[in-house]
């Protein structure tokens, strides 16, 4: 059999890791070899982003830096979009697709890449090629958005909401499960917007009926051995549905909500979907109904006509929600968000300013809810072990984003192992901790 290497490199967010893995998948079943430099390689492929100025900066740099180490470049990804760009600066690419176009990636390696002479489909494993640690995975229910925020290009890089099929993404969840992944982590635009493209239709999985709904797939997901985490759930009314399942333990009591700010003028010109819901009052009668709730979420300072009370608003509203984990970056126009249009932009100083300020704040929050941990028990999923110490993480923290747990590093253990610790300090950031009982 003749050698066929692709080289592969992934950015940007998990829905776009999960494109790459099924990318690979395919690639490995016609035969083609994975290299692991550019100069190995027959041919390169960049799965890029293209959300932000910053992360189009790294996508171009990207494709440069394998044009000048191997020389056959194919770019896919939702730069993708941008081919007139990607051309102006790299015209020596070879091929371009879009986001999730694995049919476009796939014809452009087979024609700069002959299939080996033998091609057959090698013994896979059931879950396919994964780029995250053997014990969690993503795993992907829609694609694309059917929401209009002007600071954003989702819906023109990815397209319209459209939900995978509920026993598909069970079929596919059982497989990773089985195959040793111990966390499964939901991804898409708009979790919490499962199916409403599809009209929740019925769909079935091991011969009984499911709907095409997140509440009905979330219920489903928990019965499997595993930690089923949700990430990016707008606070929609129908969330309320998912706490119950949180309280018993059958998905894990975390929600990654991008609420994006506090002011309702601000929502408003935004065009957030939730601009009109009264997330705090949601957020509290949750914590009533799932005590040990986990709330991530991301906020945007410095968006046009954030005036000092708008951000005043925005810190009173963190400083009532009390969430655990919170992201928040500056604005920043993005080619094609409607958003630059609007009039009145936020000076830079301004911005760097209300960022630092509300990142304090923040972090006094975070801080005083992780010292509340300090002598509390909880289970942790090991991430990694190294001679200088064993990192984990809780119920209440995302693999890469959120904080860790650290212990000790003479403890007998492998990443995927779920062990009870006690909680021994805290630092703005992670908890330290020691095994209760493990032998």
């Amino acid at each position: 059999m003749s050698s066929a290497k692709i080289g592969f490199v992934s950015l940007g967010c998990p829905k776009n890791l999960v494109d790459s893995e099924r990318i690979l998948t395919q690639l490995k079943r016609e035969g083609y070899q994975v290299s692991d430099t550019y100069e190995a390689a027959d041919a390169v492929i960049i799965n890029t982003c293209g959300f932000i100025d910053s992360a189009i900066e790294e996508s171009l740099e990207t494709i440069g830096e394998a044009i000048s180490r191997n020389g056959n470049v194919i770019v896919t990804g939702c730069l993708g979009k941008n081919a007139e760009l990607i051309r102006q600066t790299h015209p020596q690419v070879l091929a371009i697709s879009g986001a999730h176009e694995m049919q476009a990636t796939l014809d452009a390696v087979h024609q700069i890449v002959a299939k080996p002479d033998e091609a057959l489909a090698r013994l896979m494993p059931k879950q396919g090629v994964k780029l995250t640690p053997d014990h969690y995975a993503y795993l992907k229910i829609s694609e694309g958005c059917n929401h209009h925020c002007r600071f954003c290009i989702i819906p023109q890089l990815r397209g319209k909401l459209d939900s995978y099929p509920a026993g598909k993404l069970l079929t596919e969840a059982e497989r990773l499960v089985e195959a040793g992944v111990r966390e499964l982590l939901v991804v898409s635009q708009d979790t919490s917007a499962y199916g409403l493209d599809k009209k929740y239709r019925t769909d079935f999985w091991q011969g009984r009926p499911i709907k095409t709904q997140i509440t009905a797939l979330a219920r489903e997901l928990g019965d499997l051995e595993a930690w089923i985490r949700l990430m990016y759930v707008y606070p929609y009314p129908h969330v309320s549905e998912l706490i119950p399942l949180m309280a018993e333990g059958a998905i894990l009591p975390y929600l990654d909500m991008p609420l994006q700010h506090g002011s309702s003028k601000i929502l408003k010109a935004m065009q957030r979907p939730a601009a009109t819901e009264k997330v705090l009052d949601r957020i509290s009668q949750w914590r009533k109904d799932c005590p040990n709730l986990t709330l991530r979420s991301t906020f945007i300072v410095g968006f046009p006509d954030e005036t000092e009370a708008d951000f005043q608003e925005l810190l009173d509203f963190i400083d009532e929600a009390q969430l655990d984990r919170v992201g928040c970056f500056t604005y920043s126009p993005v080619a094609g968000a409607t958003a630059n249009e609007l009039k009145n932009p936020v000076d830079e100083e301004v911005k760097q300013q209300r960022l630092k300020i509300f990142m304090e704040k923040q972090a006094e929050i975070s801080a005083k809810k992780l010292q509340n941990k300090i002598s509390t028990t909880e289970i942790i999923l090991i991430d990694e072990v190294s001679p200088e110490a064993i990192i984990g993480r809780t119920q209440g923290d995302a693999p890469e984003i959120d904080g860790n747990v650290i212990i000790a590093p003479e403890w007998d253990l492998s990443p995927g192992d779920f062990i009870e610790v006690k909680i021994t300090d805290a630092d703005q950031h992670d908890l330290y901790a020691e095994p209760i009982d493990y032998q």
